[in-house]
């Protein structure tokens, strides 16, 4: 049964809600491409599809508007695919459970996808559309945006007339974005023969945190359970001999980590005296109660849900393939020496974020008598050589680890473009429908429109879209009277500019 069946506008959220339908996290695309690329071919448009799952789909202009300037619709078709721990949904073949609460429509026990599913569903709108006026639109909707902007880095815009471009990939409305860092991803593997050992476990989860995108909310500075993570690694191997088993820790290199959950083994083990050291359940005990009572007093504004949780394994020991205990020290010292977050301010606009990193994603795997540690970084900047700095330095602390390292999915920002008739139009447009300005902003958070401008490098961008709250996590939730006030602006901006 729709729950958007009598949500309005109609024609945008029938689409939103049949598009949540189909699994879209990046790395997943297949599906909701070639359901673009149907939907095209049923209306007899002009479709073009990559081996990237990009698609491009092309309307000619309605009768009065042959004349006028082509406009670009871009925005991405993948999303954020996290859920909570008890959610039974499986996001690689599952649709969303949405829901409709006040203004807001959310996804239960999953994030929604309003990044950017709202754009392909105005898109489509507008493309379905029999009465909406409008110039020649080229609709590009790019794949695995989320993980690196794959689908925008190797798209090919060549069938493309538009010199003007509005993404819809912002989240604030009444919010013209202009300009935006440049980033990359950093992926650390650090390795390791593994070792069998009989003894017991010891489970710790971080948990209750917030999150967010870590583009948009780095600068509130909210807990990180990964590098919380770290932290802790390095208090309890300096005092207590364990062995790594397993960690898992974020879910998306951009998106700030909320839980983290690692398991250690402890062996029965003796000193040079003859003392044994293992499993010293009270001194854990105590060493992480204390931990826990000084991260939540560090968090407690920032991030006040935060919590640390540990249990003891009663069952007998058995085996277990694992980090040795040196190599869990070492593991430790690195995770512990990793920076996040903000590192950098920027000189020219008050309250923006220059350069910062997040530690997203960190898990392990134990292979045939290999164990290997995996972590990811986002990396962004708005000054390309803060940026190469930080990733020299990552990679510099990644060597004296003895960890292997990589740089990939790097991308552009977005310069400012002081004459841009697209946003005076757009802002003209803007001040007549509501009675006030929009705001002209660069933002920290990465877009793709740097991509397409290094492509069509006479290229005229804005960035807009409707209010959205907590994007990447399962608590996102889309305004449903700003998606109607953005889709009348969009109508006007195609019928007037």
């Amino acid at each position: 049964m729709s729950a958007l069946a009598e949500v309005e506008p109609k024609e945008v959220f029938s689409f939103f809600e049949e598009i949540s339908q189909i699994p879209r996290g990046s790395g997943n695309t297949k599906k909701i491409s070639n359901y673009l690329v149907d939907f095209a071919r049923e209306r007899n448009l002009e479709c073009y599809q990559d081996a990237l799952n990009n698609v491009i789909i092309i309307k000619e202009a309605t009768p009065g508007y042959e004349d006028h300037e082509p406009i670009i619709l871009q925005g991405h078709m993948d999303m954020v695919a996290v859920k909570t721990p008890e959610c039974p949904l499986d996001m690689k073949t599952d649709g969303l459970v949405l829901r409709v609460m006040g203004d807001y429509v959310i996804a239960a026990g999953t994030s929604l996808g309003g990044d950017d599913g709202i754009a392909v569903a105005y898109a489509l709108a507008i493309l379905d559309s029999e009465t909406i006026a409008h110039p020649r639109i080229e609709v590009v909707i790019t794949s695995d945006e989320e993980t690196g902007m794959d689908g925008a880095r190797g798209i090919d815009l060549s069938v493309l007339k538009g010199r003007r471009m509005i993404n819809v990939d912002s989240e604030e409305e009444g919010v013209f974005t202009v300009g935006c860092a440049g980033g990359a991803r950093i992926d650390f593997e650090w390795n390791a023969k593994a070792e069998t050992v009989t003894g017991k476990e010891l489970e710790i989860t971080i948990t209750g945190l917030q999150g967010g995108h870590s583009g948009t909310e780095i600068h509130k500075e909210r807990g990180n359970s990964n590098q919380i993570f770290g932290r802790l690694l390095e208090e309890l191997t300096r005092v207590y001999p364990v062995r790594l088993l397993s960690v898992r820790g974020g879910q998306a290199d951009n998106a700030i980590a909320r839980e983290t959950t690692a398991k250690f083994i402890f062996t029965e083990e003796k000193n040079e005296k003859g003392e044994q050291i293992s499993y010293r359940k009270d001194g854990i005990h105590n060493l992480l109660n204390k931990m826990r009572g000084i991260l939540k007093d560090e968090l407690a504004t920032r991030d006040p849900g935060f919590d640390l949780k540990w249990k003891f394994s009663e069952k007998q020991d058995k085996e277990y393939e694992v980090f040795t205990m040196a190599d869990t020290r070492k593991i430790g010292l690195f995770l512990c020496s990793l920076p996040n977050g903000v590192q950098a301010m920027s000189s020219d606009i008050d309250g923006l974020v220059e350069t910062s990193l997040n530690f997203g994603v960190l898990k392990q795997k134990t292979v045939l008598h290999d164990a290997y540690l995996l972590a990811s970084f986002s990396v962004r900047s708005s000054v390309e050589s803060a940026k190469d700095a930080l990733i020299k330095r990552l990679f510099a602390i990644g060597r004296l680890a003895g960890a292997k390292y990589r740089s990939r999915g790097e991308y552009p920002g977005w310069k400012y473009r002081v004459d841009s008739p697209l946003r005076d139009s757009m802002t003209e447009i803007y001040q007549d429908m509501f009675g006030e300005d929009p705001q002209i902003v660069a933002i920290h958070a990465g877009l793709e429109c740097g991509l397409f401008m290094s492509k069509i490098p006479d290229l005229d961008c804005v960035s807009i879209g409707p209010n959205m709250k907590n994007i990447h996590t399962t608590e996102e939730s889309l305004s449903v009277s700003s998606v109607q006030r953005t889709w009348k602006f969009l109508q006007a901006i195609l019928e007037n500019a």
